[in-house]
């Protein structure tokens, strides 16, 4: 059973969700890690550390009062000791409770157990004091020494066991992370891995049958109608190659009618008109007898009348030809510039009878192009024409060609009415003509810009009109080099 284009995308989306999922999900938990590592350093080792710095600052605070208070008897000193003991025992009791290592813990006992032998020797001395008996002063000074030397030694080794502490955690972070870091760069590449295989697969089940489906739409384009499109894709696409080799047997029979609507065409219609106009102009050389000059003005109208029929034949033909990709052109390497004298020459008539200055600017080193010359002088001669037939009495027609990035671009500029904005692009369909209000009209078919459309298409390039109302028109086209 073949699985479907959504099927597909929902397997391809669900692998890459899982993936996804299981690198947050990694991620958060080293993140909590990290959280709890560094909330335990916080919440235990530097506050150590600050009872350390408290007790020390204590316990210098209580020898310095004892010492004054031995040689001054100021019960004031010996008040401010007392309150500095206060402080030392709170500071060391909450150190003990937050202690959570054994030698934390043993440091801070000894700490007690040295304190408490100061505080001892401190009141036995006060006592003496106090009654003023003689006692070893020199010996209780050295024990007492002893005693805070022992406290203070003790607060430096509860110092290096919180710094040791911090160190080893954050050792222990560190290499944390960078296992974090490698499993999910690892866990990455593998998701980006699989992205891109999961997208490829996908990719070209859709993309191999689409490419399959383009190259016999080319064929179509190119006259050929074998309905033989086999494609091993998913069930819509499937589909739409059975319907596509329904249409190629449908455009087949179409393609017949069409043949025989073009020799119908030739043969049922121009061949009687150009009968017609032979006939009209043997008529008016008086070959059947003399004419009066009213019968020469009708035959003259009737002869114009079947010229234009004659060229709207022709034109409905090669536009036909053109829509139905049946078109063949004759590409040669060429120069545009003799096109585009041959085509002022052929104007000139139309062009002195109204009065207007042609100006042709042609780029220096114009460079060589691919085209059926006869084709692209068509395409001139209906640009060039229309520019001449809309700019009025007295007007200018430019023309220039000149070399851009990998090819050549042509321009005819007139100073006829100018085109709404909203027909610039309709103006190159088959049958449109825009011709603003207010202006003289111009006879035409609508058909020769979208020959025009054609002709550049089909040699690879593009057609566009840039104008404003009453500023005159131009008409730009690129060709590839």
């Amino acid at each position: 059973m073949r699985l479907t284009i959504f099927t597909r995308l929902m397997m391809g989306y669900l692998v890459i969700f899982v993936l996804v999922m299981a690198v947050s999900v990694y991620a958060i938990l080293r993140l909590y890690q990290f959280n709890e590592g560094t909330r335990h350093i916080l919440r235990v080792d530097n506050r150590i550390l600050d009872y350390e710095r408290k007790l020390t600052d204590s316990i210098l605070s209580q020898i310095r009062y004892e010492k004054k208070y031995i040689i001054t008897k100021d019960n004031v000193l010996y008040d401010q000791f007392l309150s500095a003991k206060v402080e030392f025992n709170k500071y060391l009791a909450e150190g003990i409770s937050m202690a959570d290592t054994s030698p934390k813990k043993d440091s801070l006992n000894k700490v007690r157990a040295h304190f408490e032998r100061y505080q001892s020797l401190f009141g036995e001395e006060v006592e003496y004091v106090r009654k003023n008996h003689n006692y070893p002063k020199r010996w209780y000074e050295q024990e007492k020494e002893k005693a805070a030397d022992g406290v203070l030694e003790e607060l430096e080794n509860l110092e290096t066991y919180s710094r040791q502490d911090i160190y080893d955690r954050m050792n222990i972070l560190g290499e944390a992370g960078g296992s974090a870091r490698r499993f999910a760069v690892t866990m990455s590449i593998v998701a980006v891995l699989s992205v891109v295989g999961t997208s490829i697969y996908i990719t070209r089940s859709i993309t191999q049958p689409l490419k399959m489906l383009r190259t016999k739409t080319k064929e179509i384009s190119e006259g050929v109608f074998n309905s033989d499109l086999v494609v091993p894709s998913p069930p819509e696409i499937s589909d739409l190659a059975k319907a596509f080799n329904l249409m190629c047997a449908k455009l087949k029979v179409v393609d017949k009618l069409k043949s025989d609507f073009f020799s119908t065409m030739s043969h049922e219609l121009r061949t009687p008109l150009t009968s017609i106009k032979e006939g009209t102009a043997l008529l008016r050389e008086g070959v059947a007898g003399a004419i009066t000059e009213k019968q020469r003005r009708l035959l003259t109208i009737i002869s114009e009348e079947s010229h234009r029929l004659i060229g709207l034949v022709n034109s409905l033909l090669d536009l036909s030809k053109m829509e139905a990709g049946m078109m063949t052109y004759n590409l040669e390497e060429g120069s545009l510039v003799p096109l585009i004298d041959k085509t002022i020459t052929e104007i000139g008539p139309l062009v002195e009878a109204k009065k207007i200055t042609v100006e042709a600017r042609i780029g220096e080193a114009l460079p060589m192009i691919k085209m059926d010359n006869e084709r692209m002088l068509q395409a001139l001669r209906n640009l060039i024409g229309n520019a001449v037939k809309f700019t009025p009495d007295g007007g200018r027609v430019g023309i220039s060609a000149r070399p851009v990035n990998h090819g050549v671009e042509v321009s005819v500029t007139d100073t006829g009415p100018g085109i709404p904005a909203e027909n610039l692009t309709s103006i190159f369909n088959k049958f449109q003509q825009a011709t603003p209000a207010g202006s003289y009209s111009v006879k035409g078919t609508g058909l020769g810009l979208a020959i025009v459309k054609h002709i550049i298409t089909s040699h690879g390039g593009k057609v566009w009109a840039e104008s404003e109302p009453g500023q005159g028109s131009t008409f730009i086209f690129v060709l590839p080099v």
